[in-house]
């Protein structure tokens, strides 16, 4: 099994119905890595705005583009 792409405090976007959203409302962090399920990494992710959770598969997510300075 390949290694995770994303550890605990990484921000990261969704990618939903084949889209990504770039809104910086759906930027979200990854609170908790979860076990695999049907051979894919699982992530407990919080939305950055308001605190919403959800947990995904590593299938569902992209690393959030740094911020420029």
């Amino acid at each position: 099994m390949e290694q995770r792409k994303f550890a605990v405090g990484n921000r990261v976007r969704l990618i939903l119905e084949r889209h990504r959203v770039d809104s910086p409302h759906d930027l979200y962090e990854v609170t908790k890595v979860l076990p695999v399920g049907a051979g894919v990494w699982n992530y407990r992710v919080r939305r950055v705005g308001d605190a919403q959770e959800r947990a995904v598969s590593e299938l569902e997510l992209v690393a959030a583009a740094a911020k420029k300075k």
